[in-house]
């Protein structure tokens, strides 16, 4: 047994952090075969791609527990092998560990997840990232962020860039194209800024009543701290579309006249890289991080101006204005691969033993 990963993510809905761990779970059991093992707790829900890695289902607990107990008693039984964990957290006290952590949003702005979250994370992350062999993340910005928070050498973090889905790609619907149509998604986390979107549409819809605001995401995750959205759920053009499969996403990036992602923090950002993926014009929030993966693929708005993100939704409006950002998108996605991501981590893996 040569790896073992950690496969918690199947038990859990898919975000950008389990979909970090899909992409690159499905290629190394490609390249690795049957040098990688990937265990599991009871309660998998993912059961197709479960089977595609042959996941063994191991322990009594689920959730944190299994990784803090179940898992760790599996690996001393089995002489300690590697252990890769690809979603944050991982066994505190097993240190022949890669750890990947997505970002310290929860440091930057703990007001907006749960007590219980927050208290979990304090503890575990830097436990973590001190005890483990190589840390993952998954930019240079976030990269930053953990040996500011954490006083870690530069040298113990590699950078592995999220991708896209070869999946992904435009898809034509027609009673969308009939439609001119705002996309974002989001959760009730504050600093996903979904206000800000909400705000700007009021004042785009004064003058453009045709235009409609779609809303894809998660609304009732009790990780997070929530705000209310009573002033704007009676508008008759926002629509809440909740959590979409990955096909009816395409549908909705592929036909909208632009995708809005106003995060006040991220530590990469797929939802923009999916819409540019479908041929999708993107606004962003104006945040190092976004800089760093999006270049002037995008128009960047600062978080807190909900009337300079309606001037350029209205300019978005415009057809020769939004061709110029899908062509600019087109270019930047193809800067990112999950072949090329899971190479770097093979190459890290190499380096552990």
């Amino acid at each position: 047994m040569k790896v073992v990963v950690n496969a918690r993510f199947l038990t859990q809905p898919i975000t950008g952090v389990q979909r970090f761990a899909i992409e690159i779970s499905k290629r190394l059991k490609k390249h690795l075969q049957d040098d990688v093992v990937f265990i599991a707790p009871k309660g998998v829900i993912h059961e197709d791609l479960a089977s595609e890695l042959n996941v063994r289902i191991v322990g009594l607990n689920q959730s944190h527990l299994w990784e803090q107990i179940d898992l760790r008693i599996f690996l001393l039984k089995h002489n300690c092998p590697l252990l890769l964990n690809l979603c944050n957290t991982a066994p505190v006290f097993y240190s022949n560990s890669i750890i990947t952590v997505h970002d310290v949003a929860f440091e930057v702005y703990p007001q907006t997840y749960s007590k219980k979250f927050l208290l979990l994370y304090k503890y575990l992350i830097p436990h973590l990232v001190h005890n483990a062999k190589k840390i993952i993340t998954v930019s240079e910005f976030s990269k930053s962020e953990i040996i500011k928070f954490y006083n870690i050498s530069a040298d113990r973090i590699e950078v592995i860039n999220n991708a896209v889905s070869t999946d992904f790609h435009p898809i034509e619907n027609k009673n969308l194209q009939k439609q001119k149509y705002f996309l974002t998604v989001s959760s009730l986390n504050y600093r996903k800024n979904l206000k800000l979107v909400l705000e700007a549409f009021n004042l785009l819809s004064k003058n453009e009543e045709h235009v409609k605001l779609y809303i894809v995401g998660d609304l009732n995750d009790k990780a997070f701290s929530k705000y209310s959205l009573d002033d704007f759920g009676i508008h008759k053009n926002i629509v809440f579309l909740g959590r979409l499969s990955d096909k009816e996403l395409m549908e909705y990036y592929s036909n909208s006249q632009a995708f809005i992602y106003p995060s006040l923090y991220e530590g990469f950002g797929i939802p923009p890289l999916e819409a540019q993926k479908c041929k999708t014009a993107v606004i962003v929030s104006d945040i190092p991080c976004f800089w760093e993966i999006f270049g002037n693929s995008v128009i960047y708005n600062d978080v807190h101006q909900a009337n300079q993100l309606k001037d350029k939704m209205q300019l978005l409006l415009t057809e020769d204005f939004r061709l110029k950002f899908v062509i600019k998108g087109i270019e930047n996605e193809n800067r990112y691969s999950w072949e090329k991501s899971n190479k770097n981590i093979l190459r890290l893996i190499k380096s552990c033993y």
